[in-house]
């Protein structure tokens, strides 16, 4: 073998290995480069897994809060709490499966404990610290406790709406002493039940009540005595009238009532029930103990007057004649002598 044969073989040799190692060099770089794009890939798939993720997250977020502003938009256009509850189920129907939905009293136990063995799902509505009721539901599945949870939430912030509401108004036509009604608004119901006797062709009579020698009690007593007098005799009044009759104070020591349907016999007998009562009650005032009486003066619709005024000044001009004659009697306007009450 020549040297010159044995150059080419080692040559080719040389050349083989050459190659060998600079396609593996080669091969190991794309490798590589495979192995980054693949780490990237992935990576970019955890980013994608992610963000989709969120954006289910996102999508039921909004959702939620597209669900709770059409419901508050809804259950907040009326100030009654029976149509509020109404439109609740409704929206609720809307968005949650059940088989019954009830608003109970918290203070009805029974009511309460007869849904408890039943498999109704109880929740306390709550507005700071008073409870407003218990909304009881059957028919909810586990999965769908915690969006109800979220909804009767939204619906207590609207009922306590309508209960501040309530409470307001009733702060408004209500005399804050005495508990009756006000001058102002005994008035507007006068009016009405005025324009009904008017329409139906029916009687309507009208009261004023006076407590007889009441600047005696505040000079005798004090006022805080004679305050509480007031509220006695107002809850005698109130004891001693029909649902349907108004009662108000008309100022400092009268009252006045309302009797709806009623001529001068109801009337006549509705007032001396009411001066009777009075006259037999033993008043408890702090630490006195005393006895009042009350003098009555009653004028009717049509026989006395069509119009308020006229009502209001003749049942006022027979109190003056009932304070005239001895007081603690009833007096009408339309009936002399004899014919009175007392």
């Amino acid at each position: 073998m020549t040297f010159m044969t044995i150059f080419l073989i080692i040559f080719t040799i040389g050349v083989v290995l050459v190659v060998r190692w600079t396609v593996s060099v080669f091969v190991r770089q794309e490798m590589d480069e495979l192995a980054l794009i693949k780490d990237r890939y992935e990576e970019f798939v955890s980013v994608k897994k992610g963000l989709d993720g969120r954006k289910t997250v996102l999508e039921a977020e909004v959702t939620q809060i597209f669900t709770l502003y059409d419901l508050t938009r809804e259950i907040t256009k009326s100030f009654s709490e029976e149509k509020t509850f109404q439109t609740f189920k409704t929206k609720l129907a809307q968005n949650v499966n059940f088989t019954d939905c009830l608003l109970l009293d918290p203070l009805a136990q029974d009511q309460i404990k007869d849904k408890e063995p039943k498999n109704y799902t109880l929740l306390t509505l709550t507005g700071q610290r008073r409870k407003l009721g218990i909304l009881a539901l059957s028919g909810v599945s586990e999965e769908q406790k915690e969006k109800v949870t979220i909804l009767a939430n939204q619906f207590a912030l609207a009922l306590r709406r309508v209960r501040l509401y309530q409470d307001i108004e009733r702060l408004a036509i209500t005399d804050s002493l005495t508990e009756v009604h006000t001058r102002r608004y005994v008035m507007e119901r006068f009016d009405e039940e005025r324009n009904r006797a008017q329409i139906h062709k029916t009687n309507m009579a009208y009261l004023m009540i006076d407590i007889d020698f009441f600047k005696n009690f505040n000079d005798q007593y004090g006022h805080l005595t004679g305050d509480q007098i007031l509220r006695e005799i107002a809850g005698i009044v109130k004891a001693h009238i029909r649902e349907i009759d108004i009662i108000g104070r008309y100022g400092g020591e009268e009252f006045c009532v309302v009797l709806p349907d009623t001529d001068y016999g109801g009337a006549g007998y509705v007032a001396e029930r009411i001066r009777s009562a009075v006259e037999q009650a033993t008043i408890k005032a702090y630490d006195t103990i005393t006895k009042a009486t009350v003098s009555i003066g009653i004028s009717v619709y049509p026989q006395d007057g069509s119009k308020l005024n006229e009502l209001i000044d003749k049942a006022d001009w027979a109190l003056y004649r009932a304070k005239k004659e001895g007081r603690n009697r009833v007096c009408s306007f339309g009936v002399y002598g004899n014919e009175d009450v007392k």
